[in-house]
Formats: structure tokens, C-alpha cells, sequence
């Protein structure tokens, strides 16, 4: 849909430095009416299909970062042009942005920051009303007592805080996932639904509490190695969810509501585990027609389980994903400033735009509408591998 809102420069959705990052995505490309395996190399981008038919495909080599430097293929142009066109709304456009996943599996943790856990007991206590949410969090804090993203979880400090807990009839099922010793995973979305940067995404038509997650996206192959980073909105519906942990998957799985992109960065010398570790998420919430916004921040080094543990908690003996998964590692951004009636909280408006930034990934912009009202997802697994035997890409 059409969104009034001026964009930031194209450069600004890329990287801070772009010429020492290898990005890895995905486009549309309306002369084979189907998807291309891209890759941006000193802000140009060439289609590398021809040698890896699929992003999951390329994710699985040995050799992926010397093989992405130095793949042929068709040059689809510069960086920046992609960039506009994705943000323009356009659907007629030669080569259009995809979000950078295809076949892999779509995972997301959750309540791995203190704040978020906070916010899903508030959301659980509060049985999905928003008006009951303020009085609930400056409750919560008087009782919890204890600095929450001190605490180990599943350490014996964190026991002791369950057990007092317990000993008061406040015990949550989200302190047990936020300090005990196993991590919420859950399915976010199914393989190739997720949408990608300046697509529309998508809210439940029965929700009227909502807001938007920014997350840091682990890219995994089939062996559990993380092979690189990206951007992701994890659209969440807070009172769906606060009625009943049941319903996670009405209120996370819905047409368009998980956003990836823009690109896959590769982990090479320059971008590391380590710079997910340290890296700084900014967000933007941008009202269409009320002047609203919103910023705010999440440090992931305030993160209660390393990226990696959370990678291992997924695959392992236990569980394989074949075509490997992309994986949200949390947030701990919980939007609370109040839109609307006092004490409320935040929930989105149709036509919010959200921007989702952080210097070594690029921003990542989506626009907010109902997830019956956005474009259908109807282009899956089947279709892709037609789509790529058609076009002799498949042995």
C-alpha cells in the first residue's frame, strides 16, 4: 500500500561500511517471473543463481565468503537502485527486494532480555487488556525486588528468585523461559512467507494491542554454524498472546507479520558473533497521520543468553534442521509510551511506519496494515523449485 511518508537517503538502509561488507539476498526478477540469489560487492549487486539456486544452497558451503567474493554473474546494477525501488511501493519494477531467506526454517526466541520479560508477565497478568498494564508494571516492579538482567539463567541465584516466587503465588511461565534453564523457541513464520525491506507487514484484524519487536536474525546452516547476521521485526500481538500462552501462534504467525532484511551480512574478519554481541538496535515507530514517534534502543549486551547458546538450545542431537533456520535472538524493546488514552500504552496505527537500525546491518523499514488487507502469500517451496526447474537452475 501507498505510504505518504518520506524515506531516508538509500544509503542509509545499508551498512555504515558498505564497501567492507559481504551482503548476501534475495530478489525478485520480473523478466523469469521468480527469485534470484543476490550478492553486493563494493554496492553492486550480481545474481548468483546460476552456482547457488537457493539462499539455504549457498548458506551450506565450506567455502561461503570466498565463494561470495568471487561468484560470477549477471550484474543487476547498483545497490542503491534496489534500495529505492524496495522503498518506493512499486510492484512493476525489474528487480525488486526479497527478504534474504528462502527454504530455512523461521525460529524466534523469546523473553531474553529482563525488560521484555517484565512485559510478558505484565501482558500475562493483565489477561490482554492494555488499560490494566501500567498499574500491573509499577507493581511488578515493587515485588520483583532484584535487578532481573543480573541473574544467570539457570544459575542457583536464579533458582532462589523462582523459588521466592513461587513462595508468593507470583510465579510466571515467562520467568520460567526468562531465568530458568531453557530458552523460549518458538516458530515464528513458515519458509518463504517472511517479507522483506519496504513491504507491508501485517496485524491481525482481531488485535488491538501490537507493537513491533526489533531483533537481531542469526543466519544458520545445517550444521549449526552461524554464518551471518541480519535484520527483523517480529511482529507481536500483546493481547492475544496475554490471553493465553497458547495462543503464541495467533499472535505470531499471520500473513507478512515476520520482516527480515535487507540483507544477510556474511561473517567474515570485519563482522563477527562478536559484533552481534555488542550490537546497538535503534527503532523507529512513525505515525502516517498523527504525528506520533516513538525511538528507542536495544543494547544486545544486556541479553540474557549468548546468541550462541540460543543457537544450540534450537539444533543439535535433540533437533536438525536440514535446510537451515534463521533465528530471532529477542528483544528488549517493549514500547510503553502511551498512544491514546493515558496509562495505555503504545499499539500500532494503520500506516505506522517502523525502521529497525543498527550500523554494521543496514535498516530495515516495513509499513504497518492488516495482515487480510496486505498482499496474500502465494509463492512457497513448491513454487520456488518449479519456478527454478523452468529456468534449468536445478541438477
Amino acid at each position: 500500500m501507498k505510504n505518504t511518508l518520506k524515506h531516508a537517503p538509500a544509503l542509509a538502509h545499508l551498512p555504515a561500511d558498505l564497501s567492507d561488507a559481504l551482503l548476501v539476498g534475495r530478489v525478485w526478477r520480473k523478466d523469469v517471473n521468480g527469485p534470484s540469489v543476490v550478492v553486493v560487492r563494493n554496492g553492486e549487486v550480481f545474481d548468483i543463481t546460476a552456482q547457488a539456486p537457493t539462499m539455504a544452497d549457498l548458506l551450506e558451503r565450506d567455502d561461503v565468503v570466498p565463494f561470495a567474493h568471487a561468484a560470477q554473474g549477471e550484474s543487476l546494477g547498483r545497490v542503491e537502485a534496489l534500495i529505492e525501488a524496495a522503498l518506493s511501493g512499486a510492484d512493476d519494477v525489474p528487480v525488486r527486494l526479497l527478504s534474504p531467506n528462502d527454504v530455512q526454517a523461521i525460529k524466534a526466541c523469546g523473553v531474553t532480555f529482563a525488560v521484555s520479560l517484565l512485559e510478558r508477565v505484565i501482558e500475562e497478568q493483565a489477561g490482554g487488556n492494555p488499560a490494566k498494564a501500567d498499574e500491573l508494571r509499577t507493581s511488578l516492579l515493587q515485588d520483583i525486588g532484584a535487578d532481573l538482567s543480573a541473574i544467570k539463567p539457570g544459575s542457583p541465584e536464579a533458582e532462589k528468585l523462582k523459588q521466592q516466587f513461587i513462595a508468593r503465588g507470583a510465579w510466571s511461565q515467562y520467568m520460567e523461559v526468562g531465568i530458568g534453564p531453557y530458552a523460549e523457541v518458538f516458530s515464528k513464520s513458515q519458509p518463504m512467507s517472511a517479507v522483506g525491506l519496504g513491504a507491508d507487514v501485517g496485524l491481525h484484524p482481531e488485535s488491538k494491542w501490537n507493537n513491533p519487536e526489533p531483533e537481531v536474525v542469526l543466519a544458520v546452516n545445517s550444521r549449526a554454524q552461524v554464518v551471518g547476521a541480519t535484520l527483523g521485526n517480529d511482529v507481536n500481538l500483546r493481547d492475544i498472546e496475554g490471553r493465553s500462552a497458547l495462543l503464541l501462534g495467533k499472535a505470531k504467525d499471520n500473513n507478512a507479520s515476520c520482516s527480515i532484511g535487507p540483507f544477510i551480512r556474511l561473517f567474515d574478519e570485519r563482522f563477527t558473533i562478536d559484533s552481534v554481541r555488542n550490537a546497538e538496535l535503534r527503532l523507529v515507530i512513525e505515525g502516517a497521520d498523527d504525528d506520533f514517534r516513538l525511538d528507542g534502543e536495544s543494547r544486545m549486551r544486556e541479553i540474557s543468553r549468548d546468541p550462541l547458546d540460543l543457537v544450540a538450545q534450537t539444533c543439535g542431537k535433540h533437533h536438525q534442521y536440514p535446510d537451515g533456520f534463521m533465528l530471532f535472538l529477542g528483544t528488549m524493546f517493549s514500547p510503553i509510551k502511551d498512544r491514546g488514552a493515558p496509562g495505555a500504552g503504545f499499539t500500532h496505527k494503520l500506516g505506522d511506519r517502523v525502521s529497525i537500525s543498527t550500523a554494521q546491518l543496514g535498516m530495515l523499514v516495513n509499513h504497518v496494515y492488516l495482515s487480510d488487507a496486505v498482499t496474500p502469500w502465494t509463492f512457497g517451496v513448491r513454487a520456488l523449485y518449479s519456478n527454478l526447474a523452468q529456468r534449468g537452475l536445478l541438477n
